[in-house]
C-alpha cells in the first residue's frame, strides 16, 4: 500500500490507535515473557460467544506451552482500522486474525512476519495447507503474510417454512428469481432478504461477486482502480435495488453492521440471507438446523458478454504475526497450535467453516449440507479478490459508497445508474 493510499485511513487509524491504547494491547502486554496478545475476529453470534469458544483452546495451549494468551475479540467494523493502526505504530498485539482479502494490503505495510518455506515448516509445513486458501494469504510472487485458519464461501440461506407458506418449492438459482420470491415473502412485517447495508467489507464482497457476474473488474492488470465502469455500475445497482426497487429488504438494514441481518434471519424477520458459514451463528440464536436450507448463491439469468460464473469470493480468515512481537517463537508456536489437526477440527466444526488444512476434513461435521455447499462453491465457482496492495482501500471506499447508497434507498431517495456511477467515480478519485 502506498503512503498516498494509506493516507486515506489516517483519521480512522488515529482513532483506532486510541482504541488500541484503551484496550491495553500496547507494548506492556504484547509478547512480554510468557504472554501473547491475540486479536481474534468476530466469527460467532457475538464477541462474548467467541470468547467463550476460544478460551478453552487458549487454556489448552497455555497448559501445553506455558504461554498465556490474552485474547480480545474485535468486531469487523473496527478490525481493519485497528490492524492498520498497529502496523503503522509498531504497537499492539502479537498474533491477529485478518480477513484473507486484506492479506496483500497488510503485507504491503511491511509489518507482518512473512511465512517463507522455513517459517511455514515451523508451523506444520506448506503441504498441509489447502492450496486455494494459501493463495489468498499474500501477494502473488511473495511469501504468504499469514496462514489460513478458517475457509468459507458465501451461500444462500433460506427459511423452509416461509418458503412453503409462500408456495415456493425450491431456492432461487437466479437473481431474477430471488427478487420475485422475495416479493412473495415480503408481507406481514417480514421481509424477503436481509442485508448488512452499513458494513463496508460485506458490501465490497458482494460488489466483487456481482461485478464478476456482470463482467466487471475493480482493478486493471496494473493494479489501478476501475471502479466506475458500466459493468460495475450495473452490478452495484442490482444489489442496492433489492432495497431500492424490489423492496424485499427492510430499509432498516441500511444501518446494519454488527450481524443484525443474521439475527433477523434467525428470528424469522427475513426469509433469505447471503452469508459466510452462518450455521453456527444461527444455532447460537436458537434456529434449528432443519428450519433452514442452504443453497449456492444465485447467478444472473442472462449474463452479459464477459460475465463470469462466480458467485462468491474465496472467503476465509488468516492468522498473522506482527514483526514487532517480543516473542516471535511463542507467536509462531501459537499459530502452529491453532492450525493443528485437532484445533482445526474443533474450531471449524464449531464455527461451521471448513478446515484450512487438508488433514482435518474427515470429521463428519464437514459433510453436512452447509459445508458441502461451501466446499462445492470454493472448488467450482469462487474467485479470490484481487491480491493487490490497495485491496483494503477498495473495500473501504466502495463498501462505504454502497453504505451511502443504501442510506439513500432507505430514505426514499432514487438510486439511479447516474447516482451509482457518481458514488463509484468519487471513490475511485480518492484512490489517486
Amino acid at each position: 500500500m502506498s503512503r498516498r493510499h494509506l493516507g486515506i485511513f489516517t483519521a480512522a487509524v488515529l482513532a483506532a490507535a486510541s482504541l488500541t491504547a484503551c484496550g491495553g494491547s500496547g507494548d506492556d502486554s504484547a509478547g512480554s515473557g510468557k504472554t501473547l496478545t491475540y486479536w481474534a475476529s468476530n466469527q460467532g453470534a457475538s464477541l462474548e460467544a467467541d470468547k467463550t469458544i476460544l478460551q478453552p483452546e487458549l487454556d489448552k495451549f497455555e497448559k501445553q506451552s506455558g504461554i498465556k494468551v490474552n485474547v480480545e475479540v474485535v468486531p469487523w467494523s473496527d478490525l481493519l482500522n485497528r490492524l492498520l493502526a498497529a502496523a503503522a505504530s509498531g504497537k499492539g498485539p502479537d498474533v491477529v486474525n485478518i480477513g484473507n482479502t486484506w492479506s496483500a494490503s497488510l503485507q504491503a505495510t511491511g509489518a507482518l512476519v512473512e511465512f517463507d518455506d522455513a517459517t511455514l515448516q515451523s508451523v506444520g509445513g506448506k503441504d498441509r495447507i489447502v492450496p486455494a486458501a494459501l493463495a489468498a494469504a499474500g501477494a502473488p510472487g511473495k511469501p504468504p503474510a499469514a496462514v489460513p485458519l478458517y475457509s468459507m464461501a458465501y451461500s444462500l440461506y433460506y427459511n423452509k417454512k416461509a418458503f412453503a407458506d409462500a408456495g415456493i418449492t425450491a431456492p432461487p438459482t437466479t437473481w431474477e428469481q430471488l427478487a420475485e420470491d422475495g416479493k412473495k415473502l415480503t408481507k406481514g412485517g417480514k421481509w424477503g432478504l436481509a442485508i448488512e447495508g452499513a458494513n463496508p467489507s460485506e458490501n465490497a464482497h458482494h460488489a466483487f461477486t456481482f461485478g464478476q457476474q456482470y463482467g466487471g473488474d475493480w482493478f486493471d492488470s496494473a493494479g489501478k482502480p476501475t471502479f466506475d465502469t458500466p459493468q460495475n455500475v450495473s452490478a452495484i445497482k442490482r444489489y442496492i435495488d433489492f432495497m431500492a426497487a424490489d423492496k424485499i429488504t427492510n430499509p432498516s438494514n441500511a444501518e446494519y453492521a454488527q450481524n443484525q441481518s443474521v439475527s433477523d434471519f434467525a428470528n424469522g424477520k427475513a426469509a433469505m440471507l447471503l452469508w459466510q458459514s452462518a450455521g453456527s451463528n444461527l444455532k447460537t440464536q436458537n434456529m434449528p438446523a432443519d428450519a433452514y436450507g442452504v443453497a449456492p448463491v444465485p447467478f444472473l439469468a442472462s449474463p452479459p458478454a464477459g460475465g463470469k460464473k462466480v458467485n462468491s469470493m474465496v472467503a476465509g480468515i488468516n492468522m498473522a504475526v506482527f514483526k514487532h512481537t517480543k516473542n516471535r517463537d511463542g507467536a509462531l508456536s501459537f499459530v502452529k497450535f491453532m492450525t493443528s489437526d485437532e484445533e482445526q477440527t474443533i474450531l471449524n466444526r464449531t464455527y461451521g467453516s471448513l478446515p484450512a488444512v487438508k488433514t482435518a476434513g474427515s470429521d463428519p461435521a464437514f459433510s453436512a449440507t452447509e459445508q458441502k455447499t461451501i466446499q462445492e462453491t470454493l472448488v467450482t465457482t469462487a474467485a479470490p479478490l484481487p491480491q493487490v496492495p490497495d485491496e483494503s482501500t477498495f473495500e473501504t471506499l466502495v463498501g462505504t459508497a454502497m453504505k451511502e447508497l443504501f442510506a439513500d434507498a432507505a430514505s426514499g431517495k432514487p438510486v439511479t445508474e447516474a447516482s451509482v456511477k457518481q458514488k463509484l467515480t468519487d471513490a475511485q478519485q480518492k484512490m489517486r
